[in-house]
């Protein structure tokens, strides 16, 4: 049930309803300027696409480890050969020397060759009738990333990876079968890209409300990665506060993957670095667990304008009225 394209009304068949008539991209921009607009947005084809992307997702990996069996297409395979580039190219851009500890300069090298380099490494992923996609679906790749000007990262550039893949979905080069596969390998290199990003650069994160945020940097691998532990015959969230459990099943859970990395980045009690995430530990059951951050992630990112005034709308994630 990938296709969140249903409602949309643009599913691949009728985007190209007789030979010669073709679907019109553009390149997104922004739509969201002052705080009154962000009604446009709650009530936008996109909000509706990409929270129902979001939640399709949430089911898709319902009860499921990272390390359990999934097909590979050769999309998600092209996408983990991009997302392989991307880190390759941070390897071969070291921080520079300067006074400043935080954001390091070279992370603007790095952006800079994102950012000519884009278009080209999103249309391979693309399949040829679908190349003309690639200027649109680009800038949600290059906005993935952090700012490279404030040198910072957060939850908004975590939202425009999410719309990336959902426009890979919406153009049929991911389809329903893929997942498993979306969530395990791809978004899970893409964290691993972004956490070297983050390291390799101290980049600060972006809007952070510090000690009372769940996370500094991301936000969805929590919900999803809460969806994986439902059922699940004996971890209970009270255990992700324990540390032995986190080194024995990161690679299985991407929830303790996060906790994993925010127990090497930080430094202190848990209760206090961590303190929305300890109130979460004593939640009885992963459902609630589950339910409780995807009301969050609502309230909290894609309900508050700081985030949403930097999302790009196009012909694929659209700013028209959704279609009831």
């Amino acid at each position: 049930m990938l296709d969140i394209t249903e409602s949309a009304g643009s599913t691949p068949e009728d985007e190209a309803p007789e030979e010669g008539a073709s679907f019109t991209f553009m390149v997104p921009k922004k739509e969201i300027s002052m705080v009154p607009d962000m009604g446009k947005w709650k009530r936008s084809q996109a909000y509706a696409d990409y929270i129902g992307f979001i939640l399709t997702l949430n089911e898709g990996v319902k009860g499921k480890k990272l390390t359990c069996e999934y097909k590979v297409s050769e999309t998600v395979e092209k996408l983990m050969d991009l997302l392989g580039t991307l880190d390759r190219w941070i390897n071969e851009t070291p921080p520079v020397d300067q006074p400043s500890r935080f954001g390091n300069k070279a992370y603007r090298t790095w952006f800079a060759k994102l950012d000519q380099e884009a278009e080209a490494l999103v249309s391979v992923v693309l399949p040829a009738d679908k190349r003309a996609a690639a200027p649109e679906i680009a800038v949600y790749l290059k906005e993935s990333v952090g700012n490279s000007t404030r040198i910072d990262y957060g939850t908004g550039h975590e939202a425009a990876f999410a719309a990336f893949l959902c426009c890979l979905c919406k153009v049929g080069a991911l389809r329903v079968d893929d997942q498993l596969a979306i969530v395990f390998k791809v978004f899970n290199r893409y964290l691993e890209v972004m956490r070297k990003l983050q390291k390799t650069y101290r980049m600060e994160p972006a809007g952070s409300q510090g000690v009372w945020g769940l996370d500094d940097f991301q936000f969805l691998p929590f919900i999803w990665g809460s969806s994986q532990f439902i059922d699940h015959p004996t971890l209970e969230p009270r255990h992700f506060v324990d540390e032995r459990v986190v080194n024995e099943h990161h690679q299985d859970y991407m929830f303790l993957e996060c906790i994993k990395f925010i127990n090497e980045m930080k430094t202190g009690p848990f209760a206090e670095h961590s303190n929305q995430l300890w109130n979460i530990s004593a939640v009885p059951s992963w459902s609630k667990v589950n339910q409780g951050l995807i009301r969050m992630y609502k309230a909290e990112c894609l309900e508050k304008f700081p985030v949403i005034q930097h999302f790009k709308f196009g012909s694929l994630l659209s700013i028209q009225p959704a279609k009831p």
